[in-house]
């Protein structure tokens, strides 16, 4: 269950694109969108509408939601926050299910809490998710009785109230921290006085504590009605099914009489340009943000405001393009930045702009962005970005067109839900793939700069910087400073953005092709390997799963382990730094170029002990990727400027983290729990690493690892045919260069503490405390022990979830986490992780370790191990037709040497699980023997002592 405050709480918006009505659009487009003829869409007498589609991605499955017109923009002052818990009481008791039994069968059929089975409550809206396994006879028709239940059922008794309201507070308390209090103090402004501001989802906790039950009880008569409510199912069901149970479960529904009116919240418009400046001791960075007015957005479902959708989608495409190549600059003025036209926040939109500043100078940040808004405005943009942008748009649209029969039920049923909370087109795809391809060639530049020039047309905007207090020494621009930062802009010289010629080719020549060596198939994993003449090994699986899409993986030992401590951050940061200054003869901006209108991407990895690459690509563009991955493998490029960027960056973006309370926790631990050993993993980087790494070294240490291809193993999964892309594998990895060296991985001895330790960090103004207990120990590796220890994991933290949360009332969320791993040497650990309250700390330690004791002496209840494999197999059934699981098993057993029966009997294996399995497992892994204790605490608060 999650709280979704709307799309404005991140430094870089999203770009949601639809929006009013074009005026200058050609009048012959201004008709009204249809639906897709592949869903029905109806109204029940009672109000309720109804959305249904069949769709058999994946098979014997079907997507529910019941979606709300209603969320916290509808309390009233003393109900803030009841929006929110009412989602809540949905899942603790209603007509037909008692308390947690809807979590209980829902689980008994496979359906994870939280995994699969979910909610939200945003400002104007609450949604329930519900995926229904359909195996089983009467599963579909009990999904519909939940919803049911949830949409007009919930029995809110005092008492399963009373319980959830500590929940309610753990979850408030997990958003608690300095981005929090800063921006509370921003909303009055940013809203602009309207009721949002004091309508955060979450609401108030001295209401939640001590709120009257029947003030949520009348939320639920006033606003779960049918007029305001919607029925998704999609999925592998007769329509005509779908229909039949929408009527049987929702027809007798009322609306309250009288009704409530659903009034929209008004959002005046900025009565002038304000800026503030907001600053906090524990904040880790300074984000600069410029938000214009926001403006009702008109109807979305015709062809004219689908038209401007693609402009204003170019529009911000290629300022995001502009500012991203600002950030690659030497000396970079922010470390990242970010634009957004479209959708903010109930049926309003704007524009917004927002960099990251990390630690580095606001001002010079704020002056950075507002100086290209000032050249868009001035010079517009170029006939090349404006057909790179043309080209994306298009490659996107053909992708999705491309795959349109391999499409998730998921997927649709989300954008359902959006057709009826904000009213988004749903023409089909079919239709935006003609309406794209006919707008788009037509989009002229001047169409795209006049959007560009509406879009910052108010004067009147509202500047906020957010971030840390100042250090001594460091003074921050005040209000009237950034203003002036505004105005001076409008008056600057200013010069017109300078294009770049990129080569159109990624390789000026083909290089001289290997030749296939060996050829073996396996009739049972489908899959074909050739040895190629440099002795690299390509395993091929080509599947039906998707329509268009190409997947690649390389692996083979090595790794970052082969380097001792001078080596240190040159061997960590290789590949990010070769990244950062690009290959062959592009950098990373002249490749983005070079690439545009394509799908295709190539990633070089260095692990602690593998090295390899990861890819993927649309199947038009497959030989591109083979020429990226060729680049990659033989080419690395030095740039020192780029490569200062880099630096600079990434040093301002990390040198404030240990102002976050958690983050420094996190950075103190693994200090003690590694004893300061200096190749211990880095959990928090710090920004004197970055001064550590030499250009010249770090891209050596790529060559050796990376640009030498003996022994490695390549896996390919995806719409191919084995035989049509042979020749690809022999031009462009048969040429990859293999010197025949023996590859290792290497064991550098860390290891973290032994015996039982326990370690308290006080840090943070805020009553947030943080559980991070660790088991460790060394033990044999088998796929088999692995596979028991994640449905220990698995189990227990059904149990956390029942004790810690539901009786204890001690977490919103938490759990325990598994790995077994084989290298670098044969180990395993389990990870609890609690956030709770500081008073709950030793309560919920000695809950969290009776309920691994229990497993230990009696093993789990049957009934647990039941839901963990019905879980597990119901997962499966939809992995196994996706190619990312494919690619993965198949590089497991390619290059780890798994037992490829854990992916051909990987049911018959989950089935054979017994409990005594299971009690065995957890007495060899939870021998005692290490465990490491670690508690954040808030400033000033002390804990048990031998907790």
């Amino acid at each position: 269950m999650n709280i979704r405050p709307g799309k404005l709480f991140s430094y870089v918006f999203p770009l949601l694109m639809l929006a009013v009505i074009n005026g200058n659009a050609q009048t012959q487009v201004a008709q009204d969108l249809s639906v897709d003829p592949a869903v029905t869409i109806g109204k029940l007498d009672n109000g309720l509408t109804y959305y249904i589609r069949q769709n058999k991605k994946p098979e014997q499955k079907v997507e529910l939601r019941l979606a709300l017109k209603a969320g916290s923009i509808l309390e009233d002052d003393n109900q803030q926050g009841l929006a929110h818990m009412a989602e809540h009481m949905a899942f603790n008791g209603t007509k037909n299910f008692k308390k947690n039994d809807i979590v209980s069968f829902l689980q008994d059929i496979g359906v994870g809490f939280g995994s699969d089975l979910n909610a939200y409550t945003s400002f104007d809206e609450t949604v329930y998710i519900l995926p229904i396994p359909t195996d089983k006879a009467g599963n579909l028709e009990k999904g519909f009785q939940v919803l049911e239940d949830w949409a007009h059922q919930v029995t809110y008794l005092n008492e399963d109230i009373e319980s959830e309201r500590a929940i309610i507070l753990e979850e408030s308390r997990l958003g608690k921290g300095a981005y929090d209090r800063m921006m509370r103090q921003i909303y009055p402004k940013l809203f602009a006085g309207s009721r949002y501001a004091n309508r955060i989802p979450i609401g108030v906790d001295s209401i939640i504590r001590t709120f009257n039950p029947d003030l949520i009880r009348k939320f639920y008569k006033d606003w779960y009605r049918p007029d305001l409510m919607a029925v998704m199912v999609v999925g592998d069901v007769e329509p005509s099914q779908a229909l039949a149970l929408i009527r049987k479960h929702f027809s007798g529904m009322k609306n309250p009489t009288p009704e409530k009116p659903r009034e929209r919240a008004a959002i005046g418009a900025y009565p002038t340009t304000e800026a503030m400046v907001v600053t906090d001791r524990e904040a880790t960075s300074y984000s600069v943000n410029i938000v214009y007015p926001l403006q009702p957005m008109g109807p979305q479902n015709n062809a004219a405001a689908y038209r401007k959708s693609l402009v204003d989608r170019m529009f911000t495409s290629m300022l995001n393009q502009r500012l991203q190549e600002i950030a690659q600059q030497p000396n970079p003025p922010f470390v990242g930045a970010g634009s957004g036209l479209g959708e903010y926040i109930g049926g309003y939109e704007n524009f917004r702009i927002a960099a990251g500043v990390g630690s580095g100078d606001v001002k010079k940040g704020t002056e950075a962005i507002v100086t290209e808004l000032e050249r868009v405005q001035r010079y517009g943009f170029t006939e090349a970005e404006l057909a790179r942008a043309k080209k994306t748009i298009l490659n996107g649209i053909q992708n999705a067109y491309n795959n349109r029969d391999k499409t998730e039920s998921e997927l649709y049923v989300e954008e359902y839900v959006r057709n009826f909370l904000t009213g988004e087109s749903i023409p089909g795809i079919a239709k935006e793939f003609e309406m794209t391809n006919e707008q788009v060639p037509g989009i002229t530049l001047d169409e795209v700069n006049a959007t560009a020039r509406r879009a910052v047309a108010d004067a009147n905007r509202l500047v906020y910087v957010l971030g840390p207090e100042p250090s001594d020494g460091k003074t921050l621009p005040g209000s009237a400073e950034l203003l002036a930062v505004l105005t001076a802009a409008e008056k600057a010289d200013i010069k017109p953005y300078e294009e770049k010629t990129v080569a159109a080719e990624l390789l000026s020549e083909k290089p001289k092709a290997g030749k296939i060596t060996g050829r073996t198939e396996n009739k049972a994993l489908g899959t074909t390997t050739i040895t190629l003449s440099n002795g690299v090994k390509v395993t091929l699986k080509p599947t039906s799963f998707k329509d268009d899409q190409i997947l690649l993986s390389a692996s083979r030992p090595g790794g970052k382990n082969n380097y001792g401590v001078a080596d240190r951050y040159n061997a960590e940061y290789a590949t990010a730094v070769v990244s950062a200054m690009g290959v062959g003869n592009f950098s990373p901006a002249d490749l983005r170029k070079s690439l545009a209108g394509k799908t295709v991407s190539v990633n070089p990895v260095m692990g602690e002990v593998t090295d390899g690459f990861r890819g993927s690509s649309s199947n038009r563009d497959v030989e591109v990727m083979f020429q990226l991955l060729h680049l990659y493998a033989t080419s690395p490029r030095i740039d020192t400027g780029l490569f200062q960027s880099f630096v600079q960056r990434n040093k301002a973006q990390v040198a404030g983290l240990a102002s976050n309370p958690q983050t420094a926790f996190v950075d103190t631990m693994f200090r003690v729990m590694y004893k300061g050993n200096p190749l211990a993993p880095i959990a928090v980087p710090k920004a004197t690493y970055f001064d550590q790494i030499d250009v010249n070294r770090a891209v050596a240490i790529y060559r050796e690892q990376l640009n030498d291809v003996t022994g490695m193993q390549f896996v390919l999964a995806g719409s191919f045919k084995t035989d049509s892309i042979l020749p690809l594998l022999e031009t462009y990895i048969g040429s990859l260069p293999a010197s025949g060296r023996k590859f290792e991985r290497k064991d550098n001895g860390v290891r973290p503490v032994g015996g039982v330790q326990q370690l308290v960090v006080n840090k943070g103004k805020e009553a947030k405390s943080l559980i991070l207990k660790f088991f460790t120990g060394e033990v044999p590796y088998s796929e088999d022990l692995d596979l028991k220890a994640q449905a220990i994991s698995e189990i227990l933290n059904i149990r956390i979830i029942e004790e810690l949360r539901e009786k204890i009332q001690g977490i919103y969320g938490g759990g325990i986490y598994a790995q077994i791993e084989r290298y670098p040497y044969q180990h395993y650990s389990f990870v609890l992780q609690l956030p709770c309250g500081p008073e709950k700390v030793d309560t919920l330690l000695k809950a969290a370790q009776h309920e691994i004791n229990l497993l230990v002496q009696k093993g789990p209840e049957q009934k647990y191990l039941d839901k963990v494999k019905k879980s597990w197999l119901e997962q499966y059934k939809v992995s196994v037709k996706e190619n990312g699981f494919w690619l993965e098993s198949l590089q497991d057993i390619q290059s780890e040497q798994a037992d490829p029966k854990f992916v051909l009997q990987y049911e018959q294996l989950v089935q054979k699980l017994t409990v005594q399995d299971i009690q065995a497992a957890a007495k060899k892994l939870f021998d005692g023997k290490n465990q490491f204790s670690a508690v954040l605490m808030p400033e000033g608060v002390s804990i048990k002592k031998g907790f």
